[in-house]
């Protein structure tokens, strides 16, 4: 009797693209085909893909939009951002012929019914041309106004069921402006997908330091064991930008710094480094832990809010030897904005690994350095041992800095000797970095995240029940702000780390901002 092959489990966490597993052919449907996500990262990522083969022949795109291209003209618009925003250059012209062959251009606004019945045609025709056997990905890269009438308009022209393949939806953040209106968008959607149909992206968890986390936790067995409230002291999560609004005064008036940051990456980042280890490495069984963690933040409410958050917007200052005006003088916000551009806030986990441990989140624009880290500060050991020594001032407490971008590593920091005769005590960093540690090219997360759904694998897409668990959490600060005073509302310098009130905010704790 032959033996019966045993097929590996999808793994999405282990290194690298999963260039070896079959991949059914496809078609994705890109809305909004003319906007700048398309041409800076969907499109790059997606030469990348056709670069290094994981593109399986027939591959197809579909771009829908309201511009008149033709196939030709959008596919020259295509090759033009891929020569400058790819991470491969220059273009492969053998590559290029064989995956522009497969770009074609359809002319419709999103809410026309004739544009989706020509859709369905031109699907149609590529799975007898090209053979993608009704597999299709629609994916949304328009403004989020724009969602419900293209989810209702697939609805209607059938578009959402295929009895030849699978049909798959990827929706861009934000996913929704505050809670009410994410249920209410996961309603519409939920009533023309299910939910194993619908892949909301957060591009950071394509992110090779982000999807490392849970590696470095579980696959390590002198961290795990430590990884909880009786050897962490605290830890801190900063995302930091150098640049300001970037002409996008339009969309950041409504958004602000919490909805842009805090209540999608650094809760998924949060998530990710608290929740307990999974069943399983697959979409569902990593999720439930994520969204546990999410229901165990302890809710900030009422005076709470006005202890454990500080809001700033950014004033006049220097940022990278340039003097740039402060966030109430930028063009399109108004002058009695109270948009805040940096956010800093401490929570707590309700549970049993994390019970005490503070988990503080910061934000900004317009800071010193574009960076993102998670810092997780162990508690002291007994020191008593060194008291008659020279210790530098003080031995610093150890560290594990997880660097997500730039220069994406791990680094430790911890007590040393100083070579000499004397009994010294100075802090050292041991460094790991990605981009020496492996001789290979790290993919860029869209091409993580589009490959993924290809597969079907959702575990780095956020479901419907951790989308609304995050907003439920930032809900109750937003409404707590709502109705604050205009000078609750902090300043600090462009180029600055941050206002004073927010030093002021960790100090009062007995410790202190890490400077990255």
């Amino acid at each position: 009797m032959p033996q019966r092959s045993v097929v590996e489990a999808p793994n999405p966490f282990r290194e690298g693209l999963r260039i070896k597993e079959s991949l059914e052919p496809c078609v994705m449907v890109i809305f909004g085909a003319t906007g700048d996500l398309t041409h800076r990262k969907l499109l790059p990522a997606l030469y990348n893909l056709a670069l290094e083969h994981p593109l399986p022949a027939g591959f197809s795109v579909v771009a829908f939009a309201r511009r008149p291209y033709t196939d030709e003209s959008f596919r020259q618009q295509a090759l033009d951002s891929i020569n400058q925003y790819s991470r491969q250059k220059p273009v492969n012209p053998q590559v290029w012929d064989s995956f522009a062959s497969g770009i074609h251009y359809l002319q419709s606004n999103f809410h026309d019914p004739e544009g989706y019945t020509k859709l369905n045609q031109l699907l149609n025709k590529l799975d007898q041309e090209r053979g993608t056997s009704g597999n299709r990905i629609f994916y949304l890269s328009t403004p989020p106004s724009q969602y419900p009438e293209i989810i209702q308009n697939l609805g209607a022209a059938g578009l959402n069921r295929n009895r030849k393949g699978w049909t798959r939806i990827i929706v861009e953040k934000p996913f929704g402006h505050d809670l009410a209106t994410a249920r209410e968008l996961n309603r519409q959607i939920g009533k023309v997908f299910k939910e194993e149909q619908i892949y909301r992206i957060d591009h950071y968890l394509g992110k090779e330091t982000v999807q490392n986390i849970l590696v470095f936790r579980l696959a390590n067995g002198i961290f795990e064991p430590v990884w909880n409230r009786r050897y962490v002291d605290h830890v801190q999560i900063t995302v930091a930008e150098n640049l300001g609004l970037e002409g996008r005064a339009g969309y950041y008036e409504e958004s602000g710094a919490i909805r842009d940051m805090i209540q999608n990456h650094m809760l998924q980042l949060l998530t990710l480094v608290a929740m307990e280890p999974p069943i399983a490495f697959d979409g569902n069984s990593v999720r439930d832990e994520k969204v546990k963690v999410l229901h165990a933040l302890q809710p900030l409410v009422g005076r709470e809010v006005q202890n454990n958050t500080i809001r700033a917007q950014y004033g006049s200052g220097w940022v990278g030897g340039k003097q740039v005006p402060g966030y109430l003088q930028e063009q399109g916000v108004s002058p009695t904005s109270t948009t805040e551009t940096y956010v800093a806030l401490k929570t707590f986990i309700d549970n049993w690994r994390w019970a005490g441990v503070p988990f503080y989140l910061r934000t900004g624009k317009h800071l010193p350095k574009r960076v993102s880290e998670i810092a997780i500060q162990f508690k002291q050991p007994p020191l008593m041992l060194f008291k008659d020594h020279d210790t530098q001032g003080q031995v610093e407490p150890n560290v594990l800095t997880l660097r997500i971008q730039p220069d994406e590593g791990i680094s430790l920091k911890f007590g040393a000797k100083v070579p000499g005769t004397d009994m010294q005590i100075r802090s050292v960093n041991m460094d790991f970095f990605y981009g020496s540690s492996f001789v290979r090219e790290q993919p860029e997360a869209y091409e993580r995240l589009l490959l993924d759904a290809m597969h079907g694998d959702s575990t780095l897409f956020t479901r419907r029940d951790e989308v609304e668990a995050a907003w439920s959490f930032v809900q109750n600060i937003l409404d707590e702000w709502k109705s604050a005073p205009r000078d609750t509302v902090h300043t600090y310098e462009s180029g600055s780390w941050g206002p004073q009130a927010a030093d002021e905010f960790i100090w009062r704790d007995g410790r202190r901002w890490r400077r990255p």
